[in-house]
């Protein structure tokens, strides 16, 4: 029985390894080699023609006196600031308006996913180019309501242009919403119908209850959110092509103008691991402050 039983676990053993290999050779080859080889590349000069020079701390000491690389950072850092927190509440909102459910439910639900499945492809980039161009729908819509002859182009002002790409992260609410959904179901009924016979109102059940019991979703929500959003591109190149002034231009942009246009992979390369490490230190410092905010329920659990 032993031999038997060592024979089918090497069997499993070994389909196992088949399942994983294709995926194991797929993830070194495309994701480990190409960080590993961006990596030497930081220290070389490389053109992608030529064959790379090491040229040492050349790259990261010019990043410190180029203006437009710490341009692209500060409009990065103002689309993170302003676009994550507007979308988790947002998705928070929707969620909670879905959380009830009944015979359309799940296709209101399946709707109000929907941007995020389409929202970073290039068709809708395009058009919501359109929608906020001078002769689009936005202004048409406004002028048609208000008998008004507004020309706008909201993309092409540098008051306004790095909102519309906010308000185009916001409409991709999807994935957080479903995450919040999937949060709200966890949360006991019985909690809520304590709270009610104690004579908590809606608002203090929201603030004592459900809020503090979503800090897990939300802290997972958030540390996503920052990380697509630091690592934005499709949205800025096709939309506003970083325009007016640089001011829609974020660091992922400007990355890829450097390698591919200009020619500068080593400087390109420079400039992806300083954002690397930026999001690295970013995360650590979330994971290191949930101790103070996240509730979990083993954390009562070990205190009993």
């Amino acid at each position: 029985m032993n031999k038997r039983w060592s024979k089918k676990t090497l069997q499993n053993t070994r389909d196992g390894y088949l399942f994983i290999g294709l995926f194991c050779i797929g993830f070194i080859a495309f994701t480990i080699i190409p960080i590993l080889s961006s990596l030497v590349y930081s220290f070389c000069n490389y053109n992608v023609i030529t064959p790379p020079k090491f040229a040492g701390l050349k790259n990261y000491q010019t990043l410190i006196s180029d203006t437009k690389f710490w341009l692209a950072l500060k409009v990065t850092s103002k689309y993170v600031v302003f676009s994550v927190p507007l979308k988790l509440l947002f998705s928070l909102a929707i969620a909670m308006l879905l959380y009830k459910t009944n015979r359309v439910t799940a296709f209101y639900r399946a709707a109000f996913y929907l941007p995020s499945i389409i929202g970073g492809s290039v068709a809708i980039a395009i058009v919501w180019r359109q929608v906020f161009s001078g002769d689009g729908m936005l202004n048409t819509l406004f002028n048609s309501i208000f008998g008004a002859d507004l020309k706008k182009s909201w993309i092409g002002s540098p008051d306004t242009a790095i909102w519309t790409l906010i308000i185009l992260s916001v409409w991709q609410y999807g994935s957080s919403m479903l995450n919040f959904l999937s949060g709200l179901k966890q949360i006991p009924p019985t909690y809520y119908e304590a709270a009610s016979i104690d004579g908590a109102s809606p608002i203090q059940r929201f603030f004592r209850i459900t809020l503090p019991l979503l800090t897990p979703t939300i802290f997972f929500n958030l540390v996503m959110q920052i990380i697509l959003a630091l690592t934005c591109f499709t949205q800025s190149l096709l939309i506003t092509r970083g325009e007016p002034m640089g001011l829609t231009k974020f660091s992922a942009v400007y990355m890829y103008e450097t390698s591919f246009k200009y020619s500068k992979m080593g400087y390109g390369c420079a400039q992806a691991w300083v954002l690397l490490v930026l999001i690295a230190t970013i995360t650590i410092v979330l994971f290191r402050s949930q101790r103070y905010w996240v509730y979990y329920e083993t954390d009562v659990k070990e205190e009993k």
